[in-house]
């Protein structure tokens, strides 16, 4: 089984990982390419609606996917379960947006948005066909397969979204591109995992998914909430310039840390999973992901940090140049994301969504008391104030890992601290090199290669497990990951 379920994980990360940035480097190129045909407001007119489909996504799941996951071993009443409930969800909510479309429209004062919001949001339903599909691939760990799905769709509805730019179809060539995408996801995913459900609505299944999953809906609604109100009190209370600041330095703190952990979140959850009731052996696999976790994650993102300044000023122009201590100062945050996730992924692995739930509206209500304090002090204090809550979120969702496997804070810090300590030397060569080297394009190569060799250096230097771990894997060795032996 560890032989087995260590080769399963290993894909699972690497096809994750080509997934993740494979599908977002075709859906850059086109943005790009798009980009240069349309104008801003094409996109700001999809952007109006990204509040209502994000929510309206959370809705129609109802954590049900989650609920498969965590069971783990689902019988046919199960699946049909979800894919009915999803599917009814989705038609109600996409009936209601249908409805509501000229009041969204009134409110925005964008006529032509009622049109939109009656086409765009079919994407609701279509999507809502494969939920249970993209749920069984996650639970078999076949990532490799989603990415073919993943890649395929977003190249062939990137050209039909080019094609409909040139054309001259305007913001209806993103609408086309978005439902040609989903469309192609669920021909694919209908092709490639050949399930139908056979059952309708099971009562008992209802019920004992809901249990586990409604906590995790208003889990995933506060979350999604949360989200959207800093860019609703910066845009309200600052200027349109800074939200624009601000938006654009968090997009590329995000650009990294939410990659990373949705890569390494995505194939823990099942993975844990299956092993929830073995507690010493999913103990060391936690820590195993842990020290991976912040081998990965604090180099890059304090990497970040070290190149702000030639990174902007290349790709953003001297314009942009006012983000670059906004970039640096949230990068702090994203720190603590993928350590957050992980421990909080344990509460999930044992059924504790109830207790998920409860973490969620304290962390959050801390959240929203020091935005609201940090907001009365400009926007670099909102900043700051993000960096607070994350450690505040690390230090509550690891006092219950303690309580439930003996992994607490303290023990963790330990294991962490190496990569913690050697990524803060390569960041301050990094802002040495960047402040006695004039180009920019000189600065940038010698940031990247001189501070990345610093902390490999280090991590060989003091045998690290997870550098010889990562070695190992590329070199397709037969090692245990995740389990330790």
């Amino acid at each position: 089984m560890a032989e087995d379920l260590k080769s399963k994980t290993i894909s699972g990360v690497v096809w994750s990982t080509i997934e993740r940035f494979s599908v977002q480097g075709v859906s850059f190129l086109v943005t790009i390419i798009m980009a240069r045909i349309l104008s801003p407001s094409d996109y700001g007119l999809i952007g109006m609606l990204s509040i209502f489909m994000s929510l309206s996504y959370v809705f129609i799941d109802g954590g049900f996917s989650d609920a498969l996951i965590q069971k783990n071993k689902n019988t046919e009443k199960d699946y049909s379960t979800v894919f009915y409930i999803n599917l009814f969800i989705s038609i109600i909510l996409y009936a209601l947006l249908f409805v509501s479309a000229p009041y969204i429209a009134s409110f925005y004062n964008q006529p032509l948005l009622c049109a939109i919001t009656r086409v765009y949001t079919i994407n609701l339903v279509v999507n809502s066909l494969v939920a249970v599909h993209k749920v069984k691939l996650t639970i078999d760990l076949d990532f490799k397969t989603q990415t073919k799905i993943s890649v395929i769709s977003a190249i062939i509805s990137g050209i039909s979204g080019v094609w409909s730019a040139y054309s001259g179809f305007g913001v209806w060539a993103i609408v086309i591109q978005m439902i040609v995408q989903s469309v192609l996801n669920v021909v694919l995913s209908c092709y490639f995992v050949r399930w139908l459900p056979t059952k309708f609505i099971d009562k008992e299944s209802f019920h004992r998914l809901f249990s586990f999953g409604s906590k995790l809906l208003v889990t995933k609604i506060i979350g999604n909430i949360y989200v959207n109100l800093y860019n609703l009190i910066i845009g309200k209370r600052y200027s349109s310039e800074q939200l624009g600041l601000y938006t654009r330095a968090t997009q590329f703190g995000q650009l990294l840390s939410t990659n990373l952990t949705s890569i390494l979140t995505r194939v823990s959850f099942p993975v844990f999973c299956t092993l929830k009731d073995d507690n010493e052996f999913l103990l060391r696999s936690y820590k195993k992901y842990i020290k991976m976790t912040a081998f990965i994650m604090f180099p890059l993102v304090l990497c970040l940090i070290g190149i702000s300044k030639p990174l902007i000023l290349i790709l953003l122009t001297e314009k942009w140049a006012a983000c670059i201590p906004i970039l640096q100062v949230v990068c702090f945050a994203y720190l603590c994301d993928g350590l957050t996730l992980i421990n909080l992924n344990l509460l999930y692995v044992k059924g504790k969504s109830d207790l998920a739930l409860k973490l969620e509206v304290i962390k959050k209500s801390i959240a929203v008391i020091i935005l609201f304090i940090s907001m009365n002090f400009g926007l670099m204090a909102i900043c700051y104030g993000q960096v607070l809550y994350a450690f505040i979120a690390l230090y509550i969702n690891t006092h219950y890992t303690k309580k439930l496997l003996g992994y607490g804070r303290i023990s963790q810090l330990k294991d962490v601290l190496p990569y913690f300590v050697f990524s803060f030397i390569m960041l301050v060569l990094q802002l040495i090199t960047v402040k006695f080297v004039e180009n920019l394009y000189l600065e940038l190569v010698l940031s990247v290669l001189g501070g990345f060799g610093i902390y490999i250096g280090c991590c060989f230097a003091t045998r690290q497990s997870s550098l010889y771990e990562v070695i190992d894997i590329l070199r397709a060795r037969k090692r245990s990951f995740p389990v330790q032996q």
